[in-house]
């Protein structure tokens, strides 16, 4: 028979064992989880390791904890860990869920910007959904190079007579991009006449932000490599900032947006010299 020791802990129980009798109860479950979030908010970050060894889990099922967080945007998870979600920060959606907000407001976006499109120009079209927008728009030209990290928008100029450039790397599924050193490395080689640039949160002190470290780094890569960057976004994006910056704001020459942007916002563009376009 096996030896219980005070308090009714087993010792030949291993963490997983006890973690069984956690999972059976929701309200332990939900208390863990509050208490990670409360350490998170108060420390900055937390680490799946530390966890694990603090709490007496599995780092399975710390994970699973925060991968819980996450989808209710409590937290932002990172390399090892999580962070808090800030004030005004940005949840990362799927393509598909940001598929399904402001359709006309980024139709108008991708018709202008096919307008600053030449014939036999290099276009680079990061992943999203406004910039998917544009690459439907720009099937009216006969000849392109295009540069993308956007599977699905690889995808949806199949069929066209550009040359399509996909950038290697990781694919993301929450957003179909390829990101990671084979992609930074393979932008590094690349020369682009124009960057339509899709962004998760555009605030003018800050700059350009995104959820995703990895595809901000990406994002960047493809800054440096164009000759002019033209952030398209609808104008809910502005002043909202997500977890990670791209660039700052006057790395931007262009920004097509809608005309519900509020003219503060405006004017502070232009004060930066941007050229900014209303549709």
């Amino acid at each position: 028979m096996s030896t219980v020791l005070k308090g009714g802990r087993n010792p030949n129980r291993s963490p997983d064992d006890s973690l069984t009798t956690l999972d059976s109860d929701p309200m332990l479950i939900e208390e863990r989880r509050q208490h990670i979030l409360a350490l998170a908010q108060s420390k900055g970050r937390v680490l799946v390791r530390d966890l694990s060894q603090s709490l007496g889990i599995s780092q399975i099922t710390i994970r699973k904890d925060l991968d819980h967080l996450q989808a209710k945007g409590l937290l932002q998870r990172s390399h090892g860990g999580a962070l808090p979600v800030q004030p005004g920060a940005l949840f990362d959606p799927t393509l598909q869920e940001k598929e399904k907000s402001h359709r006309s407001e980024k139709m108008r976006i991708a018709n202008a910007a096919a307008k600053l499109v030449q014939e036999g120009q290099c276009v680079m079209l990061d992943s999203g959904t406004t910039t998917t927008a544009v690459a439907q728009a720009l099937k009216k030209f006969s000849h392109l190079t295009v540069i993308t990290n956007g599977v699905n928008i690889a995808a949806e100029l199949t069929g066209t007579h550009f040359d399509v450039i996909l950038t290697g790397g990781i694919v993301r599924k929450n957003s179909f991009s390829l990101v990671g050193p084979l992609a930074e490395d393979m932008l590094e080689e690349m020369h682009a006449d124009i960057l339509f640039l899709g962004v998760d949160g555009f605030d003018t002190e800050i700059g350009l932000t995104t959820p995703n470290l990895l595809e901000s780094r990406v994002n960047r890569a493809m800054v440096k490599a164009a000759a002019k960057v033209v952030a398209v976004c609808d104008s809910t994006k502005f002043e909202r900032r997500s977890l990670s910056r791209i660039v700052p704001t006057t790395a931007v020459h262009q920004v097509i947006t809608d005309t519900n942007l509020r003219p503060e916002i405006a004017a502070a563009l232009r004060d930066l010299n941007i050229e900014l376009i209303l549709v």
